[in-house]
């Protein structure tokens, strides 16, 4: 692997030639849009500002235009002036599988959080661009995925889907998966723009907040996300931001993101996120599955309004400029996706498989119980169906191979989305690729819903290995951070049965682990995707060593988190398929000024909490050890050494930890470096000076004093600090 710093030069070197080309590309799309803006018609005006689900469900279903195809949504086209139509898929994780309804398959990434433990850019895009690559092939243009709200509470149901916690970390990695995804001339989106930190209640729930805290935090994400992947398109959220809905928020779409940030690409809604014709004045461009809104308010009445108010047809002439920016820049119009395009499963799933290796996490390993023994004579696997698949998350989201899943547990959800509502599990079987790592070993299964059973079974076996799953979904969120249908008590049972007994996490979210200390080792493999079962045998037997590290924190109870339970879930119920009934009265307040922007470990630094397994943290095969730091407080310098016995990679990282002497821990700069046995690398990293300042007055503002930094195994274990004293700046001065 390259050392980082050569990489970090090469950037140096590029990223300018890499900007003027970006900005010269929007520059032309930008003028080309505005020649077809003079171009058009009136009636042609709101063909691209509103679209449909080209799909026969939801509340008011409408047949399909003849050219879509079923995904997402559908925008139509307009033939006359060489506009194509657009043709959305979600998301992040792969062509989603819409319930099967295409009959069709897809190569699914793990889960975001998974490919945020990787740490790795690179590979992201990779990633972003092998499903980008199979959308294309599929005749989609348009990919609803950059998933990037930060983590505020372990039980959002969609934490699977999103990155991290950190704005720093998720930012980098979103910005990454997008470059690789619009690298096949299609549009990616970035989302939920903002502050989408629950699925209870998600379309009235306030997210309240103070501007300052969101700037350090959550807009952050999506500044560094906008600025390193360049996404066309931004998708609103379903929430509600400081008394406005994020659809219908000028603050948020108005003020911050094309005023401050200087944006040029178009806003679409969420789907079902209009709440009325108002929302283009404040920042809309388009109206996405409009079928699902009370009206469809951008096609008739935003004609009407634009004939009889200039105001009006100027936002109107703006909102199809960005609309056609977007193509423009991605060459959509010059480069058209059809269906039927080939796909090449089997490399895509060796991206995949590369995801998933890199994003395990080893927890614990007590007496160095892993790696396995390939000579093991009997290995007991219990739990999680693994011997056909690897579970995966929930919702529109979802990606299933060819073939559909290998098990579909309902959980007896009605209605037009009750699909979505089922837990299903890629076809990687754990127990197959366990087998052929060790095929000299008997290798048996136990489902583990009778206890007796299991522990049987553990008692008979040289290791016990429990699949222990977690499932989430979109549109609603879970309780609390135990694992469900009694695996807790499983666990500790079977490992009070065998002292070797291992416990494989497939999980969305972070769990407690009332048995850890029981056990003799843990590795989170996340929702692990399409080669998910021989990417766990390929860390557990040791042909790959761990190298994940955990992009969230793991509380150690919920008494830790700044809310003891997600607001308003004591009120609302679950609909099984959609979104809970309402009244209109009915408030859902999620007061975000108690964190601000201390999300995660910021937060258990600023409380002094331990976590049960903090941010950052992962463990390895071999050792390592970081030393030498030198900086000042712009750039960073270190060195990584590899001090154990095996060839490994490891995530170096750099925080500041306090500044003007009081508590203020920030993740201010990682690489994630490979090294042979007893080989050191050099390491230089630049801070982005946001991560020190405070936002002020409308603007970046670091204040003078004492910056103190560290180096991390994690956000918990740092080294010796070094400080620096800087005068007072603005950022960019």
């Amino acid at each position: 692997m390259r050392s980082f710093l050569l990489a970090t030069v090469a950037m140096a070197i590029a990223l300018p030639a890499q900007a003027s080309a970006a900005d010269k590309t929007m520059a032309s799309a930008e003028s080309r849009a505005a020649a077809t803006v003079k171009a058009m018609q009136p009636d042609e005006k709101t063909v691209l500002t509103h679209g449909v689900m080209p799909m026969a469900i939801g509340p008011n279903p409408q047949p399909a235009p003849a050219d879509a195809i079923p995904g997402a949504g559908y925008v139509p086209g307009i033939e006359r002036l060489g506009v194509p139509a657009l043709k959305e898929t979600d998301a992040s994780l792969g062509v989603a599988y819409v319930m099967g309804i295409r009959k069709d398959g897809a190569t699914a990434l793990p889960s975001g959080v998974a490919m945020a433990a990787t740490w790795n850019p690179d590979l992201l895009r990779e990633g972003g661009a092998m499903i980008g690559s199979e959308a294309r092939a599929k005749g989609f243009n348009v990919m609803l995925a950059g998933g990037v709200n930060l983590m505020r509470d372990p039980r959002n149901g969609r934490t699977f889907e999103y990155l991290s916690e950190d704005p720093l970390l998720s930012g980098d990695l979103v910005g990454a998966a997008i470059a690789g995804i619009q690298s096949n001339h299609i549009i990616s989106t970035i989302k939920h723009f903002a502050l989408n930190g629950q699925e209870t209640g998600r379309k009235i729930v306030d997210s309240v907040i103070s501007p300052e805290a969101a700037h350090e935090s959550d807009l952050l994400a999506f500044q560094i996300g906008i600025e390193k992947g360049n996404p066309l398109s931004v998708m609103c959220a379903y929430n509600v931001v400081n008394g406005h809905h994020a659809c219908d928020n000028d603050w948020l779409l108005n003020k911050v993101l094309k005023d401050e940030w200087g944006y040029k690409g178009f806003v679409m809604s969420d789907w079902g996120a209009v709440p009325s014709l108002d929302t283009a004045m404040n920042g809309l461009d388009q109206q996405s599955g409009a079928q699902l809104d009370p009206a469809v308010f951008f096609d008739k009445p935003l004609a009407e309004a634009a004939a009889k108010d200039p105001k009006w047809a100027a936002r109107l002439d703006d909102m199809n400029k960005r609309v056609l920016t977007a193509i423009y820049a991605a060459g959509i119009d010059k480069n058209p996706a059809t269906p039927g395009g080939k796909i090449d499963f089997d490399a895509d799933a060796k991206v995949a498989q590369k995801v998933a290796e890199q994003a395990i996490v080893l927890l614990r390993n007590e007496g160095n119980a892993l790696p396995l023994a390939k000579t093991a004579k009997r290995i007991a696997l219990i739990g999680g169906y693994a011997s056909v698949g690897v579970l995966s998350g929930g919702g529109s989201s979802q990606v299933e191979g060819e073939g559909g899943p290998a098990v579909t547990v309902s959980l007896g959800a009605e209605g037009p989305f009750a699909g979505f509502m089922s837990q299903a599990y890629q076809r990687s079987s754990p127990m197959k690729a366990i087998k052929a790592m060790a095929p000299g070993a008997e290798v048996t299964w136990r489902r583990g819903d009778y206890i007796a059973d299991a522990v049987n079974e553990a008692k008979k076996a040289d290791v016990a290995i429990v699949f222990a799953t977690k499932w989430a979904t979109e549109g609603e969120d879970l309780p609390d951070l135990s694992l469900p249908d009694g695996q807790d008590a499983l666990i500790a049972a079977v490992a009070a049965a065998n002292p070797h007994t291992i416990v494989v996490l497939e999980t969305g979210n972070p769990v407690s682990m009332p048995w850890l200390d029981k056990t003799a080792a843990v590795m989170e493999a996340w929702f692990p995707g399409a080669r998910g079962g021989e990417a766990i045998a390929s860390v557990l037997f040791g042909e790959v060593n761990p190298s994940g590290h955990l992009p969230i924190t793991f509380p150690q109870s919920v008494d830790q988190l700044p809310r003891k339970a997600i607001d308003g879930y004591a009120e609302l119920e679950p609909s099984f398929g959609g979104d809970p009934a309402v009244s209109a009265d009915m408030k859902v307040t999620a007061d975000y000024n108690i964190e601000g922007s201390d999300v995660g470990y910021r937060w258990f630094a600023r409380k002094g909490e331990k976590a049960l397994f903090p941010f950052g943290y992962g463990l390895s095969y071999t050792t390592f050890a970081s030393s030498g730091l030198k900086t000042n407080g712009k750039t960073a310098s270190f060195t990584v050494s590899n001090t154990g016995q095996r060839q490994g990679a490891t995530v170096a990282q750099l925080y500041l930890v306090s500044r003007g002497g009081e508590t203020k821990q920030r993740l201010v700069g990682f690489s994630r470096v490979d090294l042979a046995p007893g080989a050191s690398q050099k390491v230089s990293v630049t801070i982005d000076p946001r991560l020190l300042a405070d936002w002020k007055d409308g603007k970046w503002s670091i204040p003078a004093g004492s910056y103190a930094f560290a180096l991390g195994s994690d956000a918990e274990h740092l080294g010796a600090a070094v400080t620096v004293r800087m005068p007072a700046r603005n950022w960019k001065d």
